[in-house]
């Protein structure tokens, strides 16, 4: 019987990522890494949830930056 892997986003909500991304990088750390207006330009928690939601490529974006993140925290 083989195991899978662990699914690193199980659990965690676009909220709560976002969040952490936020906490770790700053909206300006972020921009740079994740090249996305709303980012830039006048960010916020609402606005940029409201981007990643119907935007399927930058949500893959920012979810691959946070689970680098968790990897690099163990």
């Amino acid at each position: 019987m083989t195991q899978t892997p662990k699914d690193p986003l199980h659990g965690v909500t676009l909220e709560k990522l976002l969040n952490e991304l936020v906490a770790r990088y700053g909206w300006d750390g972020l921009a740079k890494r994740i090249d996305i207006r709303c980012f830039k330009s006048d960010p916020s928690i609402k606005s940029s949830l409201a981007f990643l939601r119907k935007t399927p490529w930058a949500r893959e974006k920012v979810e691959a930056l946070f689970i680098q993140l968790r990897q690099r925290q163990g």
